[in-house]
């Protein structure tokens, strides 16, 4: 073999042995610490790609020495090296020392393909913090335990987010209750000049004469309604309750203010109607008429004349608004809106009292 060929050889083996190579160390980034004080131990470990590496774990307060303890993991990086034929693991830890003195941290131990490798050990001298013991002034005693006064200006915020959160609570019951029961949100009203008993009792009668129940051969609702009108216009005129009262209470009651005679034709009205209703008694249409008649002319003989000096009477009246589907669906809209706003509310408050606690 010549001298050229053996050399080409080591140019080719030499390289591959040294790409194969496991290299384990251990470096602190300081030799020198303060009591108390947190350095950087870093582990790193370099060996090809495909082998496998187990690197040294240590715990949150793990002793390395009898001075020096571990604090905590700071984190592991992984770089690949070589178009990835290698890699290098790093693991970084903080630690810290109680006491000075001089000491040797001992090897770390990791394994690669299970065969160990030790790093070196590592020398850390510890020294007392520097204290000027001639003033005596910049010494103090320590302090209890104390805890911080309540505020309720710390807890305003979060007062206020349950004060508004419970108002809105209320509104969507509100709300839910309106949608329900089919009701508007708002509902308008209007005033209007209070008619005589006697003026509300007339028109009525005028209706029921142009729809013309009385010529039907079922006259019960004829008789229903021309009823219900003259006892509403006695309760309005001689303030008792007749829409309550049998047709004979109301008789009874009226003889005290009537006479006899005047009341004929009125008793022989309820009495028709009673039988109409309740025995299914069949009328001639000039009864009916008759009965008609015999109602405006009491109505016409009881009433009482206003006073046109006398100052108009208002009553209230609310607007028959009848519910569409464009108003629920509004209805729906606020009411999903105010318990977004409630949730939102109850998580802002939940987060500012856990922080407060904190």
């Amino acid at each position: 073999m010549t001298r050229r060929n053996l050399l080409s050889i080591l140019l080719y083996v030499l390289p591959l042995a040294a790409s194969s190579q496991v290299v384990f160390e251990a470096r602190l980034d300081t030799l020198v610490m303060l009591i108390g004080e947190q350095r950087e131990l870093t582990l790193d470990l370099t060996c090809d790609a495909n082998q496998k590496v187990k690197m040294p774990d240590l715990l949150p307060g793990q002793a390395l020495t009898e001075l020096v303890e571990v604090v905590e993991r700071l984190g592991s990086d992984t770089i690949s090296l070589d178009d990835g034929h290698r890699r290098q693991v790093i693991d970084r830890y903080a630690i810290t020392a109680w006491d000075s003195t001089f000491t040797l941290l001992p090897p770390f131990v990791a394994e690669v393909d299970g065969k160990r490798y030790e790093s070196k050990g590592l020398a850390l001298k510890v020294m007392m913090v520097p204290v000027d013991t001639t003033d005596v002034n910049m010494f103090f005693p320590h302090k209890d335990i104390q805890n911080n006064p309540f505020s309720w200006a710390d807890w305003r915020l979060v007062i206020w987010l349950v004060v508004i959160n419970q108002i809105l609570a209320l509104i969507l019951l509100w709300l839910y209750g309106h949608w329900r029961e089919n009701k508007p949100l708002i509902q308008l009203i209007r005033r209007k000049r209070k008619l005589p008993a006697h003026q509300v009792a007339m028109s009525e009668i005028e209706r029921i004469k142009n729809e013309r129940k009385w010529t039907e051969e079922d006259s019960k609702e004829y008789y229903t309604e021309l009823t219900d009108t003259l006892r509403k216009y006695i309760h309005e005129r001689y303030g008792f309750n007749a829409m309550e009262m049998t047709s004979g209470e109301i008789i009874e009651r009226l003889l005290q203010v009537q006479d006899e005679e005047a009341l004929r034709e009125l008793r022989s009205l309820f009495q028709t109607a009673d039988l109409v209703k309740f025995a299914k008694y069949s009328t001639m249409i000039n009864e009916n008429d008759a009965n008609l008649v015999s109602a405006i002319e009491f109505i016409n003989q009881t009433k009482q004349e206003v006073d046109p000096n006398a100052p108009e009477e208002e009553i209230i009246v609310p607007e028959e608004v009848k519910q569409s589907q464009t108003r629920s669906l509004t209805m729906k809209v606020v009411m999903i809106a105010c318990a977004v706003v409630a949730f939102a509310l109850v998580v802002a408050a939940l987060y500012f009292t856990i922080d407060l606690i904190r």
